[in-house]
């Protein structure tokens, strides 16, 4: 009786690596020819290449730690691509470089560098909810930019229905 039930358990040994063997590789096959199908589900959207050039937003919520880097980013950006299309989106501290007189920390005008983007095809969007909040007035700022209700909710719009590549400096 002993040497069946070595004999009996040689075998479900024998059964358990083969039907695992069957079974890893079967699930290795079953993930070969998935992964295709995940890949293209989980993949973010490219950016929108059209015509004009890719989309890209630049997120600025303030301005002393971002302004003056998503200025000189946004200048490289179009040196290589002048093509692209690039929207500046600023709410909070992040409006103040658009205000009227202001100044970076070497005590140069932001104004003539915005100016010089603008010139090049850039939008500059100042929150509407941030003036409200802060009790800021649209003739505070400089005649290069444009308003839109809510910085946020415009993010959202540039990367969800316009595929815009999402840029925080």
């Amino acid at each position: 009786m002993f040497h069946h039930q070595a004999r009996d358990r040689a075998f479900d040994r024998a059964f358990v690596r083969r039907s695992g063997a069957l079974a890893a590789s079967a699930v290795i096959a079953a993930a070969i020819a998935l992964a295709p199908m995940a890949a293209s589900a989980q993949a973010p959207a490219a950016p929108a290449a059209t015509a004009e050039g890719i989309r890209v937003v630049y997120h600025i919520n303030d301005t002393a730690s971002q302004a003056l880097a998503a200025l000189r980013n946004i200048r490289n950006h179009l040196d290589v691509d002048p093509t692209a299309r690039i929207t500046v989106v600023t709410h909070a501290f992040g409006v103040d470089f658009l205000m009227e007189g202001m100044k970076d920390r070497n005590d140069n005008s932001f104004a003539a560098t915005v100016a010089a983007l603008k010139n090049r095809g850039v939008t500059f969007e100042v929150c509407e909810i941030t003036l409200k909040n802060r009790n800021l007035k649209k003739e505070q700022f400089i005649q290069e930019v444009d308003f839109t209700p809510s910085g946020v909710a415009r993010i959202a719009q540039l990367q969800a229905r316009e595929r815009a590549a999402y840029i925080r400096p």
